[in-house]
């Protein structure tokens, strides 16, 4: 066993390596306790920490770090990852073009400031980055298939396809990274649609958007499905009476939990996103928490709830039938359903560019009849803005039968 700092760190580097995430953390812990100040350690326990999905981890010890050698480019591109990742946006993009003026020609961090612009919604400034990072690593899916994105929400649709279709070709993409790749063939049109997103897509997604998730949904994209949902069920006469078992299907971070409150006598979220469930736990709203996909969790919750909600959830889906099917399933008898979806016609459903489903309202209607849902109420409804414009929905009220 060795016991000096530096083989303490070989050590723990080479678990590391080697997948042994808690074997690692405890040799470098030993340097620790020999050297406090170690700036290598506090970096290997902020990508530690970061692997974990522990961002409050990853914020201290990469504070440390590059606060002990504020010169170190690997310390800067750590910090700066982890700062992207807790959604302080404008402080990553610094921090990894301050690691980028030390090592220009890191790959990774280029990927990083790329994906940091985009989120900051400047993804024309991504492009350059983004494009030297996959110059880098041609053989590699993971900056392409970002470029890819950044291409798309700069409106380059065709450059969009040829990146995503090069990261499909890669010869190292991992099976979930292609699944990914073809759903964005998909939206940009080059490929028939699948009849959902990828499940890991869209926990990617969602953990990634989870610090500034109620940030951008209340300002930048004014957010108002949750609050139209329960005013429809005010209208309905479902007095806020805390007299239901409730399930916000798609709970995020709790944003519609609030709207829906009022309603429950006990009330449960339903997400695929650890890191929005995360936030959610911390409004002290729900009585229960779960992480899964709803397909497969509400089949095993037969005639359970009084009210199932879901505010711009069904989105992520194309073939409704399953999901109303299991809905159903799951409300008590006399139990509703309420939920919105983006308005489509001309199609039961079409994948957006957005990568986002839209719906036939006519067509939603039609699977919930046949799901053994009766319609209490249907309207149509600005959900949200989109690059300026508003999104069209349709809000449903559904009941099932005693």
């Amino acid at each position: 066993m060795p016991h000096d700092p530096a083989s303490l760190l070989q050590a723990g580097a080479a678990r590391h390596a080697a997948g042994d995430l808690s074997g690692a953390e405890q040799f470098y812990r030993q340097v620790l306790r020999r050297q406090p100040q170690d700036p290598n350690a506090h970096n290997l326990l902020g990508v530690l920490a970061r692997q974990r999905g522990d961002v409050a981890g990853a914020l201290r010890h990469t504070e440390r770090a590059l606060a002990a050698q504020p010169e170190v480019p690997a310390f800067l591109a750590n910090r700066g990852a982890a700062l992207a990742e807790a959604g302080r946006l404008p402080e990553a993009v610094a921090t990894l073009r301050a690691a980028l003026a030390r090592r220009p020609e890191d790959a990774v961090t280029l990927r990083n400031l790329g994906q940091a612009l985009c989120a900051m919604g400047d993804p024309h400034a991504a492009l350059p980055p983004l494009e030297a990072a996959a110059r880098l690593q041609p053989e590699s899916p993971e900056p392409l298939l970002a470029l890819a994105h950044a291409r798309r929400e700069a409106g380059d649709a065709e450059g969009a396809a040829t990146a995503a279709e090069a990261a499909l070709a890669a010869p190292a993409a991992p099976p979930a990274l292609a699944e990914q790749a073809r759903f964005l063939l998909a939206a940009l049109g080059r490929a028939a649609p699948p009849p959902r997103a990828p499940a890991a897509y869209v926990r990617d997604l969602f953990d990634q958007f989870a610090p500034r998730f109620e940030a951008e949904l209340t300002g930048r994209l004014a957010y108002r499905t949750p609050a139209l949902l329960a005013a429809l069920l005010e209208e309905q006469g479902v007095a806020p009476r805390r007299g239901l078992r409730v399930l916000d299907l798609g709970c995020g971070t709790g944003l519609s939990g609030a709207a829906l409150a009022p309603f429950a006598r006990r009330l449960e979220g339903l997400d695929l996103s650890p890191r929005m469930l995360a936030e959610a736990r911390r409004r002290g709203l729900y009585d229960a928490l779960h992480e899964a996909d709803l397909l497969d969790w509400l089949p095993g919750r037969p005639a359970t709830f009084g009210l199932i909600a879901a505010a711009d959830v069904l989105n992520y889906l194309g073939d409704l039938a399953p999901a109303l099917a299991a809905i159903a399933g799951a409300l008590a008898p006399g139990g509703l359903a309420a939920f919105s979806v983006e308005a489509g016609e001309g199609a039961p459903f079409a994948l957006a560019e957005a990568m986002r489903y839209r719906h036939d309202p006519a067509h939603v209607a039609m699977l919930a009849t046949a799901a053994g849902l009766a319609p209490v109420a249907q309207r149509a409804a600005v959900l949200r803005q989109e690059r300026g414009a508003p999104v069209g929905g349709a809000l449903f009220l559904l009941s099932r039968p005693r």
